[in-house]
């Protein structure tokens, strides 16, 4: 980290919300347009916004105007079956006061902000993690599941696998009350290892890594499953038969030499008595 610090230059909290905008969103509207971005690039969720709200006007639309407008017309503006589902969920959750203003959520902590977020529909931890560092600014904050800051870390310490995100939360401990700023850095690793300029660790720290272990293990529970259904079945006496696999062993050269002796002997014609 303080090679990273050291190529980058030192930042504070400012810098993150500077990333996103210089315009503060409301909750509401920073979901909402959460929500648009999800499963799509950049471009195809900014031209979606804005046919939204050229809708109404050129503005975003208030949670009563969203809950008022119907299905056809979100889903002209390019919305999935999903997201408008989402989106009238965080409007109706928004006047119901699960969703409040920004002066509302200050006092709250964190994890408050992300348990009663994540009540909205389609919104998850991540998002609720985006939203306290670029519109809220909140200091410490390390949103373990991004592949941006996973692939940053695995780049910056030297890491041959993704590090695991309970494992990631358990090192970035170090870096209260400042992981905000820590997944900042992480992020630019990306760009620094590109560009060719990303300082080298020296030593790679120990830690849990997702190599091979996190694809072998689904594997091995659907073989549980399969014998666990396949028991259950003999004992009820519905398994169907298993068709044999066995193979005869290998023969031996002498069987095969006796073998040949036994075919010949067969082909070979019987002689008459009169022959003797």
């Amino acid at each position: 980290m303080a090679g990273l610090i050291g190529a980058l230059g030192r930042r504070r909290i400012a810098t993150l919300s500077e990333l996103a905008s210089r315009e503060r969103q409301s909750p509401y509207e920073a979901l909402a347009r959460a929500i648009a971005h999800q499963q799509l690039n950049g471009k195809a969720a900014q031209s979606i916004l804005a046919r939204l709200v050229g809708q109404f006007g050129e503005r975003f639309p208030t949670p009563a105007e969203l809950l008022a407008v119907e299905a056809p017309q979100l889903r002209a503006a390019g919305f999935s079956f999903a997201k408008i589902a989402a989106l009238k969920d965080l409007a109706a959750k928004t006047l119901e006061g699960v969703v409040p203003a920004a002066t509302d959520l200050e006092p709250l902590s964190d994890l408050a902000i992300i348990e009663r977020l994540t009540a909205v529909r389609g919104i998850g931890r991540w998002t609720v993690e985006m939203m306290l560092i670029f519109q809220l600014g909140r200091p410490d904050v390390l949103p373990v599941d991004d592949f941006g800051v996973r692939n940053g870390f695995r780049l910056a310490y030297g890491l041959s696998g993704m590090p695991r995100p309970q494992a990631l939360a358990e090192f970035g401990e170090r870096w209260k009350p400042h992981r905000s700023l820590a997944a900042w850095y992480l992020w630019r690793a990306v760009e620094l290892e590109r560009s060719g300029e990303l300082p080298r660790c020296r030593r790679p720290p120990r830690i849990a890594i997702a190599r091979l272990a996190g694809k072998v293990a689904p594997l091995a529970r659907r073989a549980r499953r399969k014998l666990a259904a396949r028991a259950a079945a003999l004992r009820a006496g519905t398994a169907p038969r298993a068709r044999s696999t066995s193979r005869a062993a290998p023969r031996t050269s002498a069987a095969i030499a006796a073998s040949r002796r036994t075919g010949a002997a067969r082909r070979r014609p019987a002689r008459s008595p009169r022959s003797r």
